[in-house]
């Protein structure tokens, strides 16, 4: 941890990636007002100390709004991560310990994955499954489902060549015993800093599948719809629109560091 503590901008990021996910999860923390509470009075006000992020076209404050966004939009993008970690962890383990045709096939399949764009697809599972939070999770874990395949296969060949997994071979371990004791310890420190990093991609997938109106139907706050609507009031209250997404923004940006520090120390 010294060296990470001696990281300022890792340091920074880590903590507004922690105060978002705190704020997700218990948004009453850092307010006290409703998402759907309206004050006509206030409508379009912009940023001040009583509304750090402004007010909306009917007088709802946005701030709120964004910290209450911030619960949906962390469990649809922490449901597809999860669901795309061990999918992956899956696909990589079985290809990479067995290969042969099953490594053959299974690698030709991702490859295919890997050659649809991530919004592409995502957008024709949503049109096949239908709108929601469990259709767009399911939709962005199989387009960051292939890069964790790839990166398990990596790390599993790797580690499989390595003299302790052969020696514990020749002492009579089984396949199994090694797969579980050696390789697989051995090999989650690429996929948990790709973990991090995909969790920024899919908080893009998320909001922007949201900003095309795939999400929840309104009134529920979520950071792309947010961004979507404040469009309508570009040249009178462009905060509506521009603070939203400076926040998503910033999101993305803390994590891709973190992800990328967190690469540098692994090499």
């Amino acid at each position: 941890m010294r060296p990470l503590g001696r990281r300022p901008g890792f340091v920074l990021a880590v903590l507004f990636v922690l105060f978002v996910i705190v704020s997700g999860l218990a948004p009453g923390l850092f307010t006290s007002r409703s998402p759907s509470d309206t004050s006509p009075l206030e409508k379009l006000r912009g940023p001040s100390f009583s509304h750090l992020f402004g007010t909306d076209e009917l007088g709802r404050d946005l701030f709120t709004r964004m910290l209450h966004g911030s619960t949906l939009t962390i469990k649809v993008t922490g449901g597809s991560v999860l669901i795309a970690i061990v999918a992956g962890l899956a696909l990589g383990i079985v290809s990479g310990f067995f290969g042969g045709w099953i490594d053959v096939l299974l690698m030709r399949i991702v490859d295919v994955l890997l050659a649809i764009p991530i919004l592409m697809m995502a957008l024709t599972i949503i049109t096949a499954l239908g709108f929601g939070l469990v259709p767009m999770a399911i939709a962005v874990a199989v387009g960051i489902t292939p890069g964790f395949a790839r990166t398990t296969r990596a790390e599993v060949l790797r580690v499989r060549s390595q003299p302790y997994v052969e020696a514990a071979r020749t002492g009579g371990a089984s396949w199994g015993r090694v797969l579980w004791r050696h390789i697989l310890p051995n090999s989650w420190g690429p996929v948990g800093v790709l973990a991090v990093l995909d969790f920024g991609t899919a908080v893009l997938l998320v909001s922007t599948l949201s900003f095309l109106g795939f999400g929840s139907p309104p009134p529920a706050a979520e950071w792309g719809s947010l961004i979507s609507h404040g469009r309508n009031f570009l040249i009178t209250s462009p905060w509506l629109s521009l603070l939203p997404g400076l926040f998503v923004g910033l999101v993305v940006f803390s994590l891709n560091h973190v992800a990328r520090t967190l690469e540098e120390l692994e090499r």
